[in-house]
């Protein structure tokens, strides 16, 4: 057993679970901004590009992306952006609990798909944590009536997440080659060009209101949550990363608790318990792997 392992395992872990509980904050923030969603993403993007290209300044970090790479870099941008869009709309129709778990199923897609676009052996193991997630969802949300919003909103949801998983994957063979802050500022920039033309047939009235909502949604959210996500797949697979930050649900539900008043019901806590087991069955599996 390596010695050193165990700091350099932790830290990673404590990465991304930072990562992980900065992006929950997505769920409260959806909910409570009143601007169209549009716009509320596309303003997301811009500012926390801004902040990504002033750190990557004091950083002294290269911003320049090799052509070959660009086509891929941009389109997983174009990716991430229809995510977050059809997530909000998913946080919009329902509450922090649906959109949030909804999106949720992206562990078992990428499960799914993974070893299908990277050409890697599939893990056993990470389909069955995947549908053990999936199990945990089903008892956060029991009913699917095509008929009422909160249906609407899981198949918002579930379409963000399969845009997301496609994401995560893309990065995961570029994250070693471009430093984290390079890719996803590219990215934002990306997201911020495709919103412009909603601001014009769009109601931009409140976006002064929400300023400072839409500025923490940039900032915490975004620029920090999503950098250190990417930074973290280079110590994670992207299975793993999924399954573990599937703690985001459980972060981001506490926070609508604290600020929105939206108590959980009892099949919330079974279905995050659930979800819970196969977060810390990946975490033991993935740290065995590393110490052996």
């Amino acid at each position: 057993m390596n010695k050193t392992t165990h700091p350099n395992y932790l830290f990673n872990l404590i990465q991304l679970n930072l990562s992980i509980i900065l992006i929950s904050t997505s769920g409260p923030l959806g909910r409570f901004i009143e601007v169209p969603i549009p716009i509320t993403i596309g303003s997301r993007a811009f500012l926390a590009a801004i902040v990504l290209l002033v750190f990557m300044k004091f950083k002294k970090i290269d911003f320049s992306l090799k052509k070959r790479d660009q086509v891929t870099t941009y389109f997983s941008g174009l990716l991430m952006g229809i995510h977050w869009i059809t997530y909000f709309y998913a946080l919009q129709l329902s509450s922090v609990a649906i959109g949030m778990l909804s999106l949720f199923t992206f562990p078992v897609i990428t499960a799914i798909l993974e070893p299908l676009m990277l050409k890697t052996k599939a893990s056993k193991i990470h389909l069955f944590l995947g549908l053990l997630v999936l199990v945990g969802i089903y008892f956060l949300v029991p009913q699917f009536d095509v008929s009422n919003t909160q249906f609407k909103a899981v198949l918002f949801g579930v379409f963000s997440a399969v845009c997301y998983a496609v994401r995560n994957i893309m990065m995961k063979a570029k994250v070693h080659t471009y430093n984290g802050a390079t890719l996803m500022t590219h990215q934002l920039l990306m997201i911020a060009v495709c919103c412009i033309p909603f601001c014009f047939f769009l109601d931009l009235s409140k976006v002064w209101k929400f300023l400072p909502q839409t500025f923490l949604l940039a900032v915490l959210t975004t620029a920090a949550g999503h950098t250190l996500f990417v930074y973290s797949l280079k110590h994670f697979s992207a299975v793993s990363a999924s399954i573990l930050s599937c703690l985001q649900p459980v972060y981001g539900i506490v926070l609508g608790v604290i600020f929105l008043q939206e108590t959980p019901q009892i099949n919330t806590i079974i279905g995050g318990s659930i979800i819970l087991c196969a977060v810390a069955v990946e975490s033991i599996s993935h740290y065995r792997k590393r110490v052996e």
